[in-house]
């Protein structure tokens, strides 16, 4: 293994919003970015439609906002996370729009604010009509290029997190099949959500959740990790990943119909803009029965769609539906994980060392179920204060870091078939203990299917404990929801007990 001998300030990991705005709010500390691609690609922010959720609107305010929020998690949201970051979005906005970042306006000069799903008030601040994610990371990447602080290592994929007695010490990485080691006492997380590890997803499919992997190797608490948030529009096509198609096309109007013509939502509250677990379930419903579920913006559209969503019609057309007069076939897939890393308000984990931010990280936020476009809004916001807790503390300085064998590239394709088929939408105890079953020798291995193993054996076991329904977590045989509301935090080692099975060698300093 080849050993960058210097002891680096700040190694980041990943190169999506939250990794790129860490970097440079960092600035002028010299960091080191290390990006799996090239800048910005295969993540999941660059994908992002809808936007970012900031009460701007004449009628709207922080406090309704914060009710939204509080509403779609399901009683599971930290109201303290959700105050410090929901509060936060104006100045984000400002942040981004200060590094470049230029977000629709209408004819006054105001921002042109779409509406999605939960939210009460128009407050989806976009960009590029539907091409929010692409044109924020754009911007970013150009001022990460331009600030001589960032050494960016392209093409270079961590592997695992190096740890002595006092924290973080480096980070094992690979880089064409080579091993690096990075030295550094302090190490952020941006590494994406886990939608690789099911084949219905609207993620790259590369992204498996390898951060919570790595962290929950080194041995960080996790939370949360039983809610993923199935998005209920994605273009139902044979593709993976499958095509998003946003939720703003349902704000703009759009209607749900089945096969035989029937607007199936609405008489449900909310109708097409009930909370996306809701949704979800409703078009599952529908597939479940042999049918099939179309979004119809014909009438609520029409031709405007094109200049509307000119991203999602393109898409469209690429697989021969023009939405301005025909109804696009749509399917749930997974697309948002609010469990993750546990991190308190300054993105630090339990880890000494270890910051998370972004959709590998947990802060309480989204509770059982992600209000839309608040993602994009915690990676900004959160982004920016662990910088600022980082620049604040000091990085102890080591004669180096302990050698490590460097695993060979992760690969989820048999984790990927367990978790699509027992920890998906609907849920069951059989169901659940069959995928602890047959993903606790993987996860226990060091090989290529061990860090994708471990991350939907947490979820496994996270959701065999909730006993209830709430939020995106639903289960056939618990219903109902639980009267007291619990949220749910551990080690990996304790989810290799709560498994039932011996801890690997590689957690035996956490006996």
């Amino acid at each position: 293994m080849t050993n960058l001998s210097q002891t680096h300030e700040c190694v980041i990991i990943g190169s999506g919003i939250a990794g790129l705005v860490t970097a440079l709010t960092l600035s002028p500390m010299p960091v080191v970015l290390v990006t799996r691609a090239s800048l910005g690609e295969e993540s999941s922010s660059a994908w992002a439609q809808g936007g970012i959720a900031a009460s701007l609107g004449d009628d709207d305010d922080i406090e309704r906002h914060i009710a939204d929020t509080l509403a779609a998690g399901h009683g599971l949201c930290d109201e303290s996370a959700v105050r410090a970051i929901v509060s936060s979005a104006p100045h984000a906005i400002a942040w981004l729009e200060r590094h470049g970042v230029r977000f629709d306006r209408d004819a006054d000069g105001r921002f042109a604010l779409g509406l999605e799903a939960a939210h009460s008030r128009r407050r989806i601040v976009h960009a590029e009509g539907d091409g929010s994610g692409a044109a924020i990371v754009r911007a970013l990447v150009e001022r990460v290029r331009r600030t001589p602080s960032i050494t960016v290592l392209k093409r270079v994929e961590a592997r695992r997190l190096m740890v002595d007695a006092h924290g973080i010490s480096g980070v094992a990485c690979s880089h064409n099949g080579d091993a690096i080691a990075l030295s550094a006492q302090r190490v952020v997380l941006a590494t994406g959500g886990i939608g690789g590890l099911c084949r219905a997803t609207t993620n790259p499919a590369g992204n498996f959740g390898q951060g919570i992997a790595l962290a929950a190797r080194a041995g960080a608490v996790l939370a949360d990790m039983e809610f993923v948030q199935f998005h209920p529009t994605a273009l139902d096509t044979s593709e993976m990943p499958l095509p998003l198609v946003s939720e703003a096309v349902r704000g703009e109007g759009a209607v749900l119909l089945n096969e035989r013509g029937q607007r199936f939502m609405q008489a449900m509250d909310g109708a097409e803009l009930a909370p996306r677990d809701v949704v979800a379930r409703a078009i599952s419903g529908e597939l479940d029965r042999g049918g099939r579920v179309f979004l119809d913006a014909r009438s609520a559209l029409g031709s405007r769609f094109r200049t509307r969503f000119p991203a999602i019609d393109q898409l469209c057309k690429q697989a021969g539906i023009d939405p301005a007069t025909t109804p696009v076939p749509v399917c749930p897939a997974v697309h948002y994980h609010m469990g993750g890393v546990a991190t308190d308000l300054d993105g630090r984990s339990t880890v000494a060392g270890l910051w998370v931010v972004g959709e590998a990280a947990c802060t309480g936020l989204h509770g059982a179920n992600r209000l839309a476009s608040n993602s994009l809004l915690e990676a900004a916001v959160m982004a920016e204060r662990a910088a600022l807790d980082i620049s604040g503390s000091s990085s102890r300085r080591t004669a180096g870091m302990p050698a490590a064998r460097l695993p060979p590239p992760p690969d989820p394709i048999a984790a990927r078939a367990i978790a699509s088929r027992h920890l998906g939408l609907l849920r069951d105890a059989n169901g659940l203990a069959t995928a602890i079953e047959h993903l606790t020798p993987p996860a226990s291995c060091d090989d290529a299917g061990s860090d994708p193993a471990i991350v939907a054996l947490l979820i496994g076991v996270f959701a065999h404990l909730r006993r209830e329904s709430r939020g995106a977590h639903a289960r056939t045989d618990f219903p109902a929801p639980a009267i007291l509301p619990l949220r749910q935090q551990m080690t990996l080692a304790e989810a290799f007990d709560l498994a039932g099975t011996n801890r690997p060698n590689f957690l035996a300093r956490s006996a």
